[in-house]
């Protein structure tokens, strides 16, 4: 695409030569003439200096760095992060049903399903909705308009999927989630009656795991982001926007607010309510409500393994210590009191 074409899509000020056709983002440093880098902070810009780059993307601030052509916004990387959309296509599959498929729904025309895919009965397909090879998508299921479905994807039955949705491959949404009772020594599965709900432009890593509801549906809001390998208990509720990264597990019945996000091996115990806003570290366990919006960390330092041990044995006194200190306190208060008060200067304490 020309620069001066991508300037005017994406709402970027332009400087420099605007005809100049650029076909690929890369890095400052790796790039080529005919693709287009960018530059985010100023860690960077003694590569935008050295850059073989045809043509580069740059805050304000750092717009006359150089006199390469370029694309002038406030935020490079969601810049970069369109221009790639643009130049990256995604590879269309065709419309229509493979004869190998077994369909039980109409579909509309501009649909597609890919080999050894399976669609029930009462399924709720719209437009131009991709479901790839080897999807199973269960009786009673709705799919809004522009999703796709990635390999191997399976949604159970009666879930709803919105607009604009893109499922990785191996994601699976609806089976049931951990539900049993103790009787006696053994334990009775208690069936999973509730749905998943995805919102639109949602996107669901692959090998991501959804329960459905016991009772209420889980509930995932629009634009929520989740990474691959995720954990979404039944009754799970996530605010939109929210963004979760690798492996983060969320148990039954959490409520995570808007514009959350949690950090790879984030842990959220269930019945739980996070704020809306609240950010949680790599690795962090939430085991209790957070109520109000910010950054949350419960992450043990990092330390060779005998002082690891040993401080480790430090925390375990910590509680007897605490204990110990409180009743320190206490006597010394008890000593204050009944200790006599010394006279003020200059007066006479004879009767």
């Amino acid at each position: 695409m020309r620069l001066d074409a991508l300037a005017e899509r994406l709402g970027a000020q332009l400087a420099g030569d605007g005809s100049v056709l650029v076909h690929q983002v890369a890095a400052l440093a790796s790039a080529e003439p005919g693709q287009i880098a960018f530059l985010v902070g100023a860690k960077y810009r003694q590569q935008l200096r050295t850059t073989r780059a045809t043509a580069v993307i740059v805050p304000p601030q750092f717009a006359d760095d150089t006199t390469l052509p370029r694309l002038i916004h406030a935020n490079p990387y969601v810049c970069y992060a369109r221009v790639v959309a643009l130049l990256n296509p995604p590879p269309q599959r065709a419309r229509g049903v493979h004869p190998s498929a077994v369909v039980h729904s109409e579909l509309p025309a501009s649909a597609s399903v890919g080999e050894n895919a399976v669609v029930g009965r009462d399924v709720v397909i719209g437009e131009n909705v991709v479901i790839h090879p080897g999807c199973v998508v269960g009786d009673g299921v709705a799919i809004g308009d522009d999703s796709q479905l990635y390999p191997n994807v399976v949604v159970y039955r009666d879930c709803r999927i919105g607009r604009r949705a893109v499922i990785q491959a191996g994601a699976v949404i609806g089976s049931d989630g951990f539900g049993f009772a103790r009787d006696g020594e053994r334990w009775i599965k208690i069936p999973q009656i509730g749905r998943v709900i995805i919102g639109d432009d949602v996107e669901v890593g692959a090998n991501t795991s959804i329960d459905r509801g016991a009772l209420d549906d889980t509930v995932i809001g629009d634009g929520v982001k989740l990474d691959n390998q995720i954990q979404v208990a039944h009754n799970v509720v996530i605010g939109e926007h929210s963004a979760m990264a690798g492996c983060v597990g969320i148990a039954g019945s959490a409520k995570i607010g808007k514009r959350c996000t949690v950090g790879g091996a984030g842990m959220i115990l269930g019945h739980l309510e996070l704020a809306d806003d609240t950010h949680v570290s790599a690795g962090s366990m939430v085991s209790k409500s957070l109520k109000k919006p910010g950054q949350y960390t419960a992450i043990y330092p990092l330390e060779p393994h005998a002082d690891w041990l040993h401080n480790a044995a430090q925390i375990r006194r910590l509680a007897t210590l605490a204990d110990r200190v409180a009743e320190l306190e206490k006597n010394l208060a008890r000593l204050i009191a009944a200790a006599p008060r010394s006279a003020a200067p200059g007066t006479d304490t004879t009767e």
